[in-house]
């Protein structure tokens, strides 16, 4: 491998935790509430609104069943219209968040509703208001299961980001592709699988540990 491809190579790794943690950031910002006023308006939640919820919970199924490929296509209008061009790292994070936000949405919806009922009750008791319930109870409490969800999501947009190589979406991805597949140049392609393997499991490490940080004060 001449020092041009093991040049490229790195720069491919640097793109891909660019758009994986960005898309993550943003996707979390979106995400997050959006699970948050899932759990609320719920059924058991502490603000039933069966309208809302119905209307949050459609519309997170119906981005989820759209097969991240075909996101990347339906979506190249926004891309352009915020990043300017449709190829490359940074107009990759745009159909990232998009197919990210609803499985986030759906992660902190999952954790949050397995907080014990007891303990929210406890704090409504107490005279706790739903905003202090949601911050300091429902967050709180569910602290360790939202990393893990968390950790999770970073492998799956790291597939994504992957798949987006397809259409020049840079990063390994793409370099896999181009020169892996196209130019038939097995060690790239095996070289960026490795890399791709790595990055999932160093993710891995990192939210493992913090998860087992976070349960350690909890107890």
């Amino acid at each position: 491998m001449t020092s041009n491809e093991i040049n490229m190579i790195i720069a491919g790794v640097w793109q891909t935790v660019y758009m994986t943690l960005v898309s993550t950031l943003i996707g979390y910002l979106i995400g997050l509430p959006w699970g948050i006023a899932l759990t609320v308006t719920g059924q058991e939640g502490l603000h039933p609104n069966r309208g809302v919820y119905r209307v949050l919970d459609v519309f997170a199924n119906i981005m989820r069943s759209v097969p991240f490929l075909i996101m990347l296509i339906l979506v190249m209008p926004l891309t352009m219209l915020l990043v300017g061009k449709t190829y490359g790292s940074t107009a990759t994070i745009v159909p990232l968040v998009i197919s990210a936000a609803p499985l986030i949405a759906r992660m902190v919806e999952s954790s949050l509703n397995e907080v014990d009922h007891g303990v929210i009750e406890a704090a409504q008791s107490a005279g706790a208001s739903n905003l202090q319930i949601i911050f300091r109870v429902l967050l709180g409490e569910a602290r360790v299961s939202l990393i893990s969800g968390a950790t999770i999501t970073v492998g799956t947009i790291l597939g994504y980001s992957a798949m987006a190589g397809t259409i020049g979406g840079g990063g390994l991805g793409d370099i896999a592709i181009r020169y892996g597949y196209y130019r038939y140049q097995a060690n790239i392609l095996w070289t960026t699988v490795i890399l791709l393997v790595l990055l999932v499991q160093l993710f891995q490490f990192i939210g493992t540990m913090i998860s087992v940080k976070m349960d350690k004060r909890h107890n």
